[in-house]
């Protein structure tokens, strides 16, 4: 036990563990910023509030990081599958027997403790996806290895979507980065980027108008390159690929996106049509980072925050603490602190011996970015306001533990990267 504990703590990455710890620390912190109530709840230590609740989620989050590092690390290779399968049973139990909260079947209630297990589907199939890929090569385009890949990783946010918890569905797309590293074709990612753009792009400008644009550059583009022309064929099918997207926008919006959903499409695209209502959070969240300033209003001294004007501050919109609070300089210093650790982990990734520990370390990449990316967006009026926490940073132990156990794994696998090194040799 001695020897295995000198090994961990002489190869772990302790830069990492160092951006985590900053991290969680500064998200407890700005939770008791953002739930502070001189007269009744003074202390950052009142159990009965969320900054107290938080301090027991990052306690426990310290002995799961300690159970992740003991354990063999061939072990969240050979039981991945096997993990993987009991996550998909839980999203089953939670399916059926949880109760509805805010419209959503996604919480299990065991007493004082709520635990939501489509944020350690996450961890799962990120397993279970690595697990897959270290067998198959994606360059071959194989059509039956590509369907099964992707049967294991719709599979978690079908169900998750049948809870009606559409946001945490969302974050499974950003597997296709991972994907694209062990050499799934570029096309696949372009396909899914130009119809994300022209779906927004259908909510904003009329469709007429935008189809024109499209036929203009079209044309443009063939006229400038007539060689193209003898691929008139595959061009026209294309071009009217984009009408068909383009003109389905309003049946999806319409007849498939539930009412919750298409108020919060119409919020990102205009939150000034009903600022008391579907409109409130954004323009209450653009107000409080605004209001910050550059060096912002000074730890505790926030009024959007002290006054509740942002509604689910302690958890998604927590990133209006830190505007708020701490100004330009201090949400510059939190996006340092994510690129930071994005970055190390991009790196520990690339230096995994395996397919298996490589795909992984992009999986765990790609969750962060994908979180990060969307929190922070949709406080700013940039994304859709889709309910998903800052990774380490928002309240709630579902949260931190699947995101420390994400992390951590691949710590754990990176602690045996030079035996692997051995072996290879």
């Amino acid at each position: 036990m001695v020897r295995q504990g000198d090994r961990i703590s002489r190869n772990i990455d302790w830069i990492t563990v160092s951006l985590y710890a900053a991290l969680v620390i500064l998200g407890w912190i700005n939770v008791y910023a953002a739930v502070f109530n001189p007269d009744s709840h003074p202390s950052i230590f009142d159990f009965t509030m969320n900054s107290g609740k938080q301090l027991i989620w990052i306690g426990a989050a310290i002995v799961l990081i300690i159970v992740l590092l003991v354990i063999d690390y061939k072990a969240y290779d050979s039981f991945a599958y096997l993990i993987y399968a009991f996550t998909i049973f839980m999203l089953l139990v939670t399916l059926v027997l949880a109760t509805p909260i805010k419209g959503s079947r996604s919480w299990l209630v065991i007493g004082e403790l709520r635990l939501q297990p489509a944020e350690f589907a996450k961890f799962a199939t990120a397993l279970a996806v690595s697990k897959f890929m270290s067998n198959v090569d994606l360059q071959q385009q194989n059509w039956r290895d590509h369907a099964k890949l992707s049967a294991i990783t719709l599979l978690p946010p079908l169900l998750i979507i049948l809870s009606n918890e559409t946001g945490s569905a969302l974050v499974f797309g950003a597997f296709l980065l991972a994907f694209f590293r062990e050499g799934m074709s570029p096309i696949i990612l372009i396909i899914v980027a130009v119809v994300a753009a022209l779906f927004i792009l259908t909510l904003i400008f009329p469709k007429f108008y935008l189809i024109g644009v499209i036929t203009l550059l079209v044309g443009t583009y063939l006229w400038l390159n007539q060689r193209l022309l003898r691929k008139i064929k595959l061009i026209g099918l294309l071009y009217a690929a984009v009408v068909v997207i383009i003109f389905s926008v309003d049946f999806l919006v319409s007849n498939v996106l539930q009412p919750h959903q298409r108020s919060r499409i119409n919020a990102f695209i205009n939150p000034e049509a009903d600022p008391l209502g579907d409109g409130w959070n954004v323009i209450q969240s653009k107000i409080a980072i605004g209001s910050g300033g550059i060096l912002g209003k000074g730890f505790l001294q926030g009024t959007q925050t002290k006054f509740d004007f942002v509604p689910e501050q302690s958890t998604d919109f927590i990133f209006c603490t830190i505007g708020e609070e701490h100004g330009w300089l201090g949400s510059m210093l939190l996006i340092v602190l994510f690129m930071g650790l994005l970055t190390r982990i991009i790196f520990i990734a690339e230096r995994q011996k395996s397919v298996f520990g490589r795909t992984y370390g992009y999986c765990v990449a790609s969750i962060i970015f994908f979180h990060f990316l969307v929190n922070v967006g949709m406080t700013i009026g940039l994304a859709p306001v889709v309910g998903i926490p800052l990774p380490f940073f928002s309240y709630g132990g579902s949260s931190l533990w699947s995101f420390t156990i994400l992390l951590f794994i691949l710590l754990a696998l990176d602690t045996h990267r030079k035996q692997d090194l051995s072996r290879a040799i």
